[in-house]
């Protein structure tokens, strides 16, 4: 199999060496690295123009007309990989020599899995351990591990985001129903990003697998988009107690939170129905409707608890508390706003 590796840049100066030294250091290299700049500012181009120079697969650098952020930027840099196998891969991130070997052999082992993901060491700007796991920082445990093992990773999926894509390899052949990411999606503020996207979606028409050791060290800094550092351990204790839905609706007045989690599942299903003939869904279709109709039910609930009881017993007699979120806690919290 070809494997390409889609890295994408943004004044990334500081931290980039140390990516792409981590790069040509892999036991299995890469047979082409896919670098698209979102306009760097600083030598950002330079360095990986140096790099290109020092290895022996082929680097092919694409610098945008115009900035596309980070979501655009890596759908075009997936786009324009060859490999029958995809990494997705950050700039400041540093990655351990038996990534792509181990993560290409998963794929050798069973053809049905469509997306592999590994845990990661959370380190500082200086690579020193945080002490704690990506997994950790995710609530990526045993209970979910099963889940996904079992075949249920979608449905785990459709409550929060489990897959960092520097985490990810994928198969190219489901790029026609991954790309492209829609506009509307691309979003800084919004909960999912690029690989919430990917994750989502490939957990729909194939098997995920999972590789139970870190495979890379996941550097934490504040001009990185998104992390598990500091600004996120803070409210770990709060985001234990909640999942996905119960964190969009924590305040009934967020208004904006809600209609970016359905604008987000209703392009879900328009995609899935657009290749539905062409792919094995495995009943996501419906899943995604019953998360959306309950998430409705949730965003508009009665303002008396006297009507608001019915809504809530029917909620949970349908189990659909249970499955998209925090159980009787989330229905306690329903009647009792």
């Amino acid at each position: 199999m070809k494997l390409s590796v889609a890295m994408c840049t943004y004044n990334g100066a500081q931290y980039l060496r140390e990516q792409l030294e981590s790069l040509a250091s892999q036991t299995r290299q890469p047979d082409e690295l896919v670098v698209c700049d979102d306009l760097s500012s600083d030598n950002t181009r330079e360095i990986i123009a140096g790099f290109s120079r020092t290895v022996p697969f082929p680097v092919r650098i694409y610098c945008n007309n115009k900035t596309l952020g980070s979501t655009k930027n890596f759908e075009k840099a997936i786009g324009l990989c060859e490999g029958d196998l995809i990494a997705l891969s950050d700039q400041d991130d540093v990655w351990c020599k038996e990534k792509l070997r181990i993560s290409e052999e998963v794929f050798f082992a069973n053809p049905e899995i469509g997306v592999v993901f590994s845990d990661g060491d959370l380190v500082d700007e200086q690579l020193k351990p945080l002490g704690f796991s990506l997994w950790q920082s995710n609530k990526f445990g045993p209970s979910e591990q099963q889940l996904v093992q079992r075949g249920k990773a979608f449905d785990l999926l459709l409550q929060r985001v489990v897959m960092t894509g520097a985490t990810m390899v994928f198969r190219s052949k489901f790029n026609r129903f991954i790309l492209p990411i829609p506009v509307s999606f691309a979003q800084e503020d919004f909960v999912f990003l690029h690989d919430g996207w990917i994750a989502l979606l490939l957990s729909a028409v194939s098997e995920v697998a999972f590789i139970a050791e870190p495979l890379f060290k996941y550097r934490q800094h504040v001009d990185q988009q998104i992390g598990a550092g500091a600004h996120k351990i803070a409210s770990a204790v709060e985001a234990k107690k909640s999942s996905l839905a119960d964190i969009l609706f924590g305040v009934r007045a967020r208004r904006n939170s809600y209609e970016a989690h359905t604008s987000l599942l209703k392009a879900v299903r328009e995609r899935m129905q657009a290749h539905h003939s062409q792919l094995e869904l495995r009943g996501a279709i419906a899943k995604v409707e019953s998360l959306l109709n309950h998430l409705v039910v949730r965003s508009e609930m009665p303002d008396s608890r006297a009507s608001r009881l019915p809504v809530v017993l029917k909620e949970i007699l349908s189990f659909r508390y249970f499955r998209y979120s925090n159980g009787l806690y989330s229905a306690a919290k329903d009647f009792l706003a």
